[in-house]
């Protein structure tokens, strides 16, 4: 039975919400719920931890990429069978795109779905300013509830008793917790955001200390009624495959490449493709009789000299575009196609080079932010289609060689174009992740090019 879902977000990035989302999803694990988690925006990172720590997949929801239909769909698909949903919320809870506007953010998700959220708050340097805090974000949108604090960083027992004293006096939200700063328990960054789970840092060790944490500083029954008011989830629309299927995918998975919204794979499985997960840096070549490959993002640059040494698999990706087979590849997966990747500490190492280009990273961020796709050539998506996406690397890509088309109109949220997508033969790849649910064509396009493509076979 459906216990409830709850929101967990903050005023701003930074406060502290994916360890304390993380510690309320295992200390709801360890009393015998099943949890499915989720995760607001576009973010890949944050979704491993929480299936880490759940043995749930994690779900991105996302009301500019998915639409509002998509992400009510996405929601219901992952409440099925679970006790209580925890969905964390990507940067402040009012975060989005536009002047001043919600789409985009917690907020919005909120609202869609009759969500109550948790705000955490960094306690540090603050007392009754708190409440301030705590006051705006009930008031400045009515429909979105907020309904608990989570105060993170705090000092003292006293320092507690201030917060909670300040909001109880001026606000409705009811303070569920406090918790102190414990040191270790912070996850430490990168150049893409907080490191992957598969760098190990999720250990029993460090989730056994979390899980006690917030066991000890935060009222789990308080927040199991909170989650308890949200709107019950509205029935999906189904994806599920409806005939058996009818053609290989591979598609890359491991610690170089790790970057892929779970909404795309389910709908390429409807469709009749069957997803078969590869290793670029580990496995002695591509699996047998597939009919097209995917390449996901992820940190290829991290591993760049193992994949560079992987032959089996390079040669095998490089037979498979003579032989005509759709690759089709993201961020990572484009670095890893290009001739090569400059690290940051300029050691060039050789990949697939089936993109005459090199890619180099840089010291500051290249591009951030979402993304509308328009195809403007033939390719492996529909030629004057539209969808939805989204863009966050370190690296270039210079110069480009002859023979490549230029197949995308990329519009950021400020409504600027450039001209992305390179396309050679049967091989498509663009910094942008594209979300299928946007625009079901290009899962039904991609998915029809694999079908129809003869499988790969080692010669």
């Amino acid at each position: 039975m459906h216990k409830g879902s709850v929101i967990i977000s903050a005023p701003w990035s930074g406060s502290g919400k994916t360890t304390i989302s993380m510690g309320i999803m295992a200390a709801l694990c360890e009393a015998g719920l099943a949890v499915q988690p989720f995760k607001t925006g576009p973010d890949f990172i944050d979704p491993q931890y929480h299936r880490k720590i759940t043995g749930r997949i994690s779900r991105n929801l996302d009301c500019w990429m998915m639409k509002a239909a998509g992400v009510r769909d996405t929601y219901a698909r992952g409440c099925a069978g679970a006790d209580i949903c925890v969905v964390e919320g990507a940067m402040g809870l009012m975060d989005g795109i536009g002047r001043g506007g919600i789409q985009g953010s917690a907020a919005e998700v909120a609202k869609v779905l009759g969500i109550p959220a948790v705000l955490v708050i960094d306690a540090k340097g603050m007392a009754g300013s708190a409440a301030a805090v705590v006051k705006g974000f009930e008031d400045i949108d009515p429909d979105v509830n907020v309904s608990g604090v989570i105060f993170n960083r705090v000092g003292s027992e006293r320092h507690a008793a201030m917060l909670r004293a300040a909001v109880k006096r001026h606000c409705r939200a009811k303070v569920i917790g406090a918790v102190p700063r414990e040191e270790g328990l912070e996850i430490p960054s990168r150049h893409l955001g907080l490191t992957t789970d598969m760098d190990g840092i999720l250990t029993r060790e460090y989730i056994g200390r979390l899980t006690e944490t917030v066991r000890k500083y935060v009222d789990i029954d308080a927040l199991m009624k909170i989650a308890s008011t949200a709107r019950e989830p509205k029935p999906a629309r189904g994806t599920e495959r409806v005939k058996p299927p009818a053609a290989r995918l591979a598609v890359a998975m491991d610690e170089a490449f790790c970057f892929y919204y779970q909404d795309n794979l389910e709908m390429l499985e409807s469709l009749g493709i069957e997803i078969v997960p590869f290793s670029p840096l580990k496995d002695g070549g591509l699996p047998e009789n597939v009919s097209g490959i995917y390449f996901g993002g992820g940190y290829p640059e991290m591993y760049a000299r193992g994949l560079a040494l992987n032959d089996f698999v390079i040669n095998d990706v490089r037979e498979a575009a003579r032989a005509g087979l759709p690759i089709y590849a993201e961020c990572g997966g484009l670095m890893y196609l290009s001739l090569g990747i400059t690290d940051m500490e300029g050691v060039f190492h050789p990949m697939a080079g089936l993109i005459p280009a090199r890619t180099k990273m840089l010291e500051r961020r290249k591009a951030l932010g979402y993304r509308e796709v328009t195809v403007t050539g033939t390719t492996l998506f529909p030629k004057g289609a539209t969808v939805r996406g989204h863009e966050f690397h370190y690296s270039e890509l210079a110069p480009m060689g002859s023979g490549v088309r230029r197949v995308y109109k990329l519009k950021n949220a400020s409504g600027e174009e450039t001209a992305e997508g390179y396309a050679v033969s049967s091989l498509l790849v663009s910094y942008a992740h594209l979300h299928f649910l946007s625009n079901r064509k290009f899962a039904e396009c991609f998915a029809d090019r694999v079908k129809k493509s003869k499988s790969f076979k080692r010669v």
